[in-house]
């Protein structure tokens, strides 16, 4: 028997007998309402970015509350685009709406989430990561069909900015204030001058903060992709450092230099196809009392420990750009974004590292110290 499934609070079973599981009708229907707020959420990644690159939220920031006409004479856009935009971002609380005025503001606290670049809490890089790793998804479905991968370097570059410009901020925070001076000494050998490899240093921004901060240092940036090399070395010559910090096109497993005192990774060691191989280039890089730096997204080592909103989105990062990168290179280990401390510790120990500890944290980040 099979009851009236357009009546709110009832089950719906099928006729094809008892065991068929029972829906329960307002369960479902509020499923299908959290998913169209979903694919609003998905829509609102672009329009973020529209909204960055089109100086919308800065110029809402600088000028308070405004109409559609006033936003797009400001930015020189057309207001059928900013009327509309408006609205969106309304509907989505990431403004709010006066109907008296007929006027949209930008909270403050939105106001420094999506217009203050060095603020830990910037986010329009995030949302510019997620719309170009969305964007190559057809190449994604192609190397889950047969197993292969998709290179980091193959991705548009809104992944590269966005990476760099969601990064940057909590480098700019915590790198040289917080998780340097949690290393055991490794301050101290800055401070006296010390040579430091960064692996997997994209532009640059890791590398040219520590070069700033010690002068007396040498630094050498490691990245396999040209053009984020390219832009790396004229973010040092900008910042005054190009005599201190070295770039050079090399993989994590050519490291042609010895005798380093700290080697760093941030963020890049779940997406390399042979983290072992590469944790046995660094062992040998190091000098005897040198110091591996990982930093990797904040993980548990379960499953369960990851079901959270940091969690999620580092998983769908990691299905869509992390692990086909992994994927694209030799070994190919995937270990996933949410590879959690324990696994990183396994691919230290097989490198023949024997001391690892966790030294410090933020919501999105966790910093190891490895040690030979």
């Amino acid at each position: 028997m099979s009851t009236d499934t357009n009546t709110p609070g009832t089950t719906a079973t099928a006729d094809r007998g008892t065991d068929e599981p029972q829906v329960d009708m307002d369960v479902l229907m509020s499923f299908v309402f959290r998913a169209v707020d979903e694919v609003g959420a998905s829509l609102n990644a672009a329009l973020v970015v529209l909204g960055d690159k089109l100086g919308y939220y800065r110029a809402l920031a600088a000028h308070g509350p405004s109409t559609p006409a006033e936003l797009a004479e400001r930015t020189g856009t057309a207001e059928p685009y900013a009327r509309e935009w408006l609205n969106a971002q309304a509907a989505g609380d990431y403004l709010t709406y006066d109907p008296a005025t007929a006027r949209y503001t930008l909270p403050p606290e939105q106001a420094v989430a999506l217009t203050v670049e060095d603020s830990p809490a910037f986010l329009p890089g995030l949302f510019q990561l997620a719309l170009g790793t969305v964007h190559d998804v057809e190449h994604v479905l192609d190397a889950a069909r047969n197993g292969g991968g998709f290179g980091w370097h193959e991705h548009v570059t809104d992944v590269h900015d966005g990476c760099e410009r969601f990064f940057r901020p909590s480098y700019n925070a915590a790198l040289v204030a917080e998780w340097l001076p949690a290393l055991d000494g490794v301050v101290a050998k800055l401070h006296a001058g010390a040579l430091v490899a960064d692996v997997g240093c994209g532009h640059g921004a890791s590398t040219v903060l520590m070069a700033q901060a010690f002068p007396q240092s040498r630094f050498i940036g490691y990245d396999y992709h040209p053009e984020s090399i390219a832009t790396a070395r004229q973010r040092a010559a900008d910042a005054g450092v190009a005599e201190s910090v070295y770039f050079e096109v090399a993989s994590a497993d050519a490291m042609p230099r010895k005798g380093f005192d700290l080697v760093t990774m941030f963020d890049c060691l779940h997406d390399m196809g042979d983290p072992v191989g590469a944790a046995e280039q660094v062992r040998a890089a190091l000098a005897p009392d040198g110091t591996w730096m990982v930093v990797e997204p904040m993980a548990g080592d379960h499953v369960e420990d990851n079901l959270n909103p940091v969690g999620r989105a580092y998983y769908a990062f990691s299905t869509l750009l992390c692990t086909p990168a992994s994927l694209s290179q030799d070994v190919g280990l995937a270990l996933g974004t949410q590879a959690g401390p324990a696994r990183i510790r396994d691919v230290a120990t097989a490198g023949g590292f024997t001391r690892f500890a966790s030294v410090a944290e933020t919501p999105f980040n966790r910093v190891l110290q490895i040690r030979p």
